[in-house]
């Protein structure tokens, strides 16, 4: 009796340092106090739920600097204004990608000497560090993330990217599937089914890669490679004409001469990536597809 009574005791003294750990961290990550300063961190977070573009990028990036500007001690608008910069350069829509990164950096360990225990500042350093593609490293900075908010699915699909990037191609679905179990009405979740239907690509599941490519045309329109991935596999199927209809519209609404031959793809950071297993998946299925759908080389 005596030893359960004791036990119950360390239990208590446990349970209770762990809430005071976790008040003060809550209470520390609490948005600034500032209102001029809380009013454009408010401003800048709904308009990130703006499809993205490079004048969303722009107001949001605009909106955090001032917030950041009336409160400079602010964690969250440290964080915040780190996660916009390098989700421009993730999304291709930086005109200065390293000088992005490097801010994102920055600011990110700016937060986490403050808050070392902030769960979306650990998100957004692995972001910053996928962005280098540093892919090992990013896998447990999301890890770390997920330990202190189980459902910051952000993190749940940065960490999907990285393990396809560093070759565990295999738990990439799983994870997204988790993604779309805890936040089905996220506003990006139409990246999910793009990742789920690249895996699909890469291992050769041509018909299960068009279907969740579709779905996320459906709820993302404005993602940058989805439609080459759809004429991709749409020529992979033996569809040739209406592959290259997604071809020749993909080209239509980015301009420029990213889409305008293999090699410009290939020059595109982000446009295929990872360890030699996972290039060596692009090129026998994605790129396959590509020259097929009319794609020229150079």
């Amino acid at each position: 009796m005596g030893d359960l009574f004791a036990l119950q005791s360390d239990v208590t003294s446990r349970i209770a340092n762990a809430l005071g750990v976790e008040l003060i961290a809550a209470e520390a990550a609490r948005p600034t106090e500032h209102l001029d300063a809380l009013d454009q961190i408010l401003r800048g977070r709904a308009t990130r739920l703006k499809p993205n573009s490079r004048d969303v990028y722009a107001e949001a990036i605009s909106l955090f600097e001032h917030a950041l500007a009336l409160d400079p001690q602010s964690v969250e608008a440290q964080t915040r204004l780190a996660g916009t910069l390098v989700s421009r350069v993730l999304n291709g829509m930086s005109d200065a990608a390293a000088a992005d990164l490097a801010r994102a950096q920055a600011l990110v360990g700016q937060a986490l000497v403050t808050l070392p225990r902030y769960a979306f500042a650990h998100f957004v350093k692995g972001e910053v560090l996928r962005a280098q593609h540093r892919w090992e490293e990013a896998i447990p900075a999301y890890e770390t993330a997920l330990a202190f908010n189980r459902n910051l699915v952000m993190a749940i699909n940065g960490l999907a990217w990285c393990k396809l990037y560093a070759g565990s191609i295999e738990e990439v679905i799983p994870l997204e599937e988790q993604v779309i179990s805890l936040g089905p009405r996220e506003p990006w979740i139409g990246h999910c089914y793009y990742l789920i239907g690249t895996v699909h690509m890469l291992q050769s599941r041509t018909d299960e890669a068009i279907l969740w490519l579709e779905k996320a045309r459906s709820a993302g329109p404005a993602i940058l490679f989805n439609q080459v991935r759809l004429a991709s596999a749409y020529a992979l199927r033996g569809e040739t004409e209406r592959a290259a209809a997604e071809l020749a519209e993909a080209q239509r609404l980015h301009g420029g001469d990213l889409f305008s031959s293999i090699a410009c793809l290939k020059a595109f950071p982000g446009a295929w990536m990872g360890v030699p297993k996972i290039r060596a998946l692009y090129e026998a299925t994605y790129f396959a597809g590509l020259r097929k759908a009319g794609l020229p080389e150079e």
